[in-house]
Protein backbone atom coordinates (compact mmCIF):
# COMPACT_ATOMS: atom_id res chain seq x y z
CA UNK A 1 0.00 0.00 0.00
CA UNK A 2 1.41 3.47 -1.08
CA UNK A 3 0.53 5.92 1.38
CA UNK A 4 0.78 9.75 0.82
CA UNK A 5 1.36 11.22 3.99
CA UNK A 6 -1.05 14.06 5.35
CA UNK A 7 0.53 16.25 7.78
CA UNK A 8 -1.62 19.35 6.63
CA UNK A 9 0.61 19.99 3.52
CA UNK A 10 1.06 19.77 -0.66
CA UNK A 11 -1.21 18.50 -3.13
CA UNK A 12 -1.90 15.70 -1.51
CA UNK A 13 -5.45 15.01 -3.76
CA UNK A 14 -3.54 15.87 -7.24
CA UNK A 15 -0.74 13.08 -6.42
CA UNK A 16 -3.02 10.31 -5.53
CA UNK A 17 -5.12 11.52 -8.90
CA UNK A 18 -1.88 11.07 -11.25
CA UNK A 19 -0.98 7.62 -9.31
CA UNK A 20 -4.83 6.32 -9.45
CA UNK A 21 -4.41 7.61 -13.11
CA UNK A 22 -1.44 5.42 -14.27
CA UNK A 23 -3.19 1.96 -13.21
CA UNK A 24 -1.79 1.76 -9.33
CA UNK A 25 -3.25 2.22 -6.40
CA UNK A 26 -2.39 5.03 -3.46
CA UNK A 27 -4.16 6.76 -0.15
CA UNK A 28 -3.86 9.77 1.72
CA UNK A 29 -3.47 9.68 5.26
CA UNK A 30 -1.53 10.65 8.82
CA UNK A 31 -2.96 7.58 10.41
CA UNK A 32 -0.74 5.82 12.47
CA UNK A 33 -1.95 1.89 11.52
CA UNK A 34 -1.60 3.10 7.73
CA UNK A 35 1.92 4.41 7.85
CA UNK A 36 3.03 1.07 10.14
CA UNK A 37 1.26 -0.87 7.14
CA UNK A 38 2.31 0.94 3.89
CA UNK A 39 4.92 -0.30 1.43
CA UNK A 40 5.98 2.78 0.20
CA UNK A 41 5.34 6.63 1.69
CA UNK A 42 5.43 9.58 -0.27
CA UNK A 43 6.27 13.04 1.49
CA UNK A 44 4.53 15.65 -0.13
CA UNK A 45 5.94 19.17 0.78
CA UNK A 46 4.91 23.10 -0.49
CA UNK A 47 5.54 26.99 0.51
CA UNK A 48 7.81 27.45 3.35
CA UNK A 49 10.48 25.32 4.38
CA UNK A 50 9.77 26.02 8.25
CA UNK A 51 6.45 25.90 7.89
CA UNK A 52 6.78 22.13 6.79
CA UNK A 53 9.31 21.17 9.09
CA UNK A 54 6.97 22.20 12.19
CA UNK A 55 3.60 20.81 10.49
CA UNK A 56 5.96 17.25 9.95
CA UNK A 57 6.98 17.79 13.80
CA UNK A 58 3.42 18.25 15.31
CA UNK A 59 2.17 15.37 13.03
CA UNK A 60 3.30 13.43 15.93
CA UNK A 61 4.81 10.86 13.25
CA UNK A 62 8.71 11.66 12.51
CA UNK A 63 9.88 8.83 14.41
CA UNK A 64 7.85 6.29 12.97
CA UNK A 65 8.44 7.28 9.77
CA UNK A 66 12.21 7.92 10.45
CA UNK A 67 12.51 4.53 11.92
CA UNK A 68 10.71 2.71 8.50
CA UNK A 69 12.41 4.63 6.04
CA UNK A 70 15.78 4.55 7.70
CA UNK A 71 15.90 0.76 9.59
CA UNK A 72 12.89 -0.50 7.76
CA UNK A 73 14.30 0.60 4.44
CA UNK A 74 10.86 1.48 2.91
CA UNK A 75 10.70 3.40 -0.35
CA UNK A 76 10.31 7.01 0.36
CA UNK A 77 9.47 9.62 -2.17
CA UNK A 78 9.51 13.52 -1.68
CA UNK A 79 8.36 15.95 -3.43
CA UNK A 80 9.51 19.91 -3.56
CA UNK A 81 9.97 20.56 0.08
CA UNK A 82 9.59 16.87 0.65
CA UNK A 83 12.38 16.59 -0.50
CA UNK A 84 14.32 19.34 0.86
CA UNK A 85 13.23 17.95 4.20
CA UNK A 86 15.71 15.44 3.69
CA UNK A 87 18.32 17.86 4.27
CA UNK A 88 20.14 19.21 7.36
CA UNK A 89 18.61 23.13 7.22
CA UNK A 90 17.82 25.91 4.64
CA UNK A 91 18.70 29.48 4.02
CA UNK A 92 14.62 29.65 4.13
CA UNK A 93 14.28 29.21 7.68
CA UNK A 94 15.45 27.68 11.01
CA UNK A 95 14.13 24.84 11.26
CA UNK A 96 16.08 21.97 11.39
CA UNK A 97 15.67 19.46 8.48
CA UNK A 98 15.66 15.32 9.30
CA UNK A 99 19.29 14.91 8.32
CA UNK A 100 18.59 11.64 6.01
CA UNK A 101 21.31 13.14 3.68
CA UNK A 102 24.24 15.12 3.84
CA UNK A 103 24.00 18.74 2.55
CA UNK A 104 21.71 21.61 2.79
CA UNK A 105 19.10 23.72 1.05
CA UNK A 106 20.34 27.54 -0.39
CA UNK A 107 18.29 30.01 -2.25
CA UNK A 108 19.00 31.01 -5.85
CA UNK A 109 22.09 32.58 -6.42
CA UNK A 110 20.83 35.33 -8.81
CA UNK A 111 24.84 36.51 -8.88
CA UNK A 112 25.51 33.58 -10.37
CA UNK A 113 22.95 33.60 -13.32
CA UNK A 114 24.65 33.71 -16.69
CA UNK A 115 21.24 35.44 -18.48
CA UNK A 116 18.75 37.53 -16.62
CA UNK A 117 16.05 35.32 -14.79
CA UNK A 118 13.45 35.64 -12.04
CA UNK A 119 13.57 34.23 -8.94
CA UNK A 120 11.38 31.69 -8.02
CA UNK A 121 12.00 29.44 -10.44
CA UNK A 122 8.05 28.77 -12.17
CA UNK A 123 7.90 26.49 -14.92
CA UNK A 124 8.67 23.54 -17.54
CA UNK A 125 12.61 22.23 -17.44
CA UNK A 126 14.71 19.63 -19.21
CA UNK A 127 16.58 17.14 -16.69
CA UNK A 128 20.02 15.54 -17.32
CA UNK A 129 20.26 12.35 -15.66
CA UNK A 130 23.17 11.90 -13.40
CA UNK A 131 22.80 8.01 -12.47
CA UNK A 132 20.64 5.25 -13.37
CA UNK A 133 17.36 4.88 -10.83
CA UNK A 134 14.10 2.92 -11.16
CA UNK A 135 11.82 5.72 -11.15
CA UNK A 136 13.77 6.61 -14.60
CA UNK A 137 12.72 3.85 -16.49
CA UNK A 138 11.18 4.78 -19.60
CA UNK A 139 11.91 8.36 -19.15
CA UNK A 140 13.47 9.58 -22.24
CA UNK A 141 14.22 13.23 -22.80
CA UNK A 142 12.07 14.26 -19.55
CA UNK A 143 10.78 17.91 -18.71
CA UNK A 144 9.32 18.59 -15.51
CA UNK A 145 7.52 21.63 -13.95
CA UNK A 146 9.44 23.23 -10.91
CA UNK A 147 7.57 26.33 -8.70
CA UNK A 148 10.49 27.28 -6.19
CA UNK A 149 13.02 29.77 -5.01
CA UNK A 150 15.09 27.62 -3.09
CA UNK A 151 17.63 24.06 -4.25
CA UNK A 152 19.11 21.13 -2.36
CA UNK A 153 22.75 21.08 -2.49
CA UNK A 154 23.98 17.74 -1.87
CA UNK A 155 27.43 17.13 0.52
CA UNK A 156 28.17 13.94 -1.95
CA UNK A 157 27.79 14.56 -5.39
CA UNK A 158 26.51 10.56 -6.18
CA UNK A 159 23.48 11.23 -3.92
CA UNK A 160 22.39 13.88 -7.20
CA UNK A 161 19.74 11.80 -9.72
CA UNK A 162 18.84 14.78 -11.92
CA UNK A 163 20.51 18.24 -12.71
CA UNK A 164 18.48 21.00 -14.47
CA UNK A 165 19.34 24.33 -15.63
CA UNK A 166 18.30 27.78 -14.23
CA UNK A 167 20.77 30.29 -14.29
CA UNK A 168 22.98 27.56 -13.70
CA UNK A 169 23.32 24.03 -12.59
CA UNK A 170 21.34 22.74 -10.00
CA UNK A 171 20.19 19.40 -8.19
CA UNK A 172 16.45 18.71 -9.61
CA UNK A 173 16.66 15.25 -7.71
CA UNK A 174 18.21 13.20 -5.19
CA UNK A 175 18.94 9.10 -5.21
CA UNK A 176 19.99 7.86 -2.07
CA UNK A 177 19.78 3.94 -1.45
CA UNK A 178 15.59 3.19 -1.10
CA UNK A 179 15.38 7.49 -0.53
CA UNK A 180 14.17 9.75 -3.68
CA UNK A 181 13.46 13.28 -3.48
CA UNK A 182 12.35 15.37 -6.38
CA UNK A 183 12.16 19.59 -6.35
CA UNK A 184 9.82 19.39 -9.36
CA UNK A 185 5.90 18.11 -9.31
CA UNK A 186 5.14 15.58 -11.04
CA UNK A 187 1.55 15.47 -10.32
CA UNK A 188 1.61 18.96 -12.51
CA UNK A 189 4.65 17.29 -15.35
CA UNK A 190 1.79 15.50 -17.61
CA UNK A 191 2.69 12.17 -18.80
CA UNK A 192 6.74 12.38 -17.47
CA UNK A 193 5.13 13.06 -13.76
CA UNK A 194 3.04 10.47 -14.28
CA UNK A 195 5.86 7.52 -15.66
CA UNK A 196 7.93 8.81 -12.42
CA UNK A 197 4.86 8.08 -10.43
CA UNK A 198 4.09 4.76 -11.60
CA UNK A 199 8.14 3.74 -11.68
CA UNK A 200 7.91 4.33 -8.16
CA UNK A 201 4.56 2.17 -7.71
CA UNK A 202 6.87 -0.43 -9.46
CA UNK A 203 9.79 -0.79 -9.27
CA UNK A 204 11.45 1.22 -6.51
Amino acid sequence: MIVIFDYGVGNLTSIMKMINKSGKKAIISGDRDDLEKASKIILPGMGHFDHCMRKFNESGMRDLITDRVMNERIPLLGICVGLQMFFSNSEEGTEQGLGWIPGNVVRFNETRFQQKLTVPNMGWLDVQTNKDNPVLTDLSTPRFYFAHSFHVVADNPEDILLSADYGYRFTAAVALGNIVGVQFHPEKSHRFGMQLLQNFSDKS
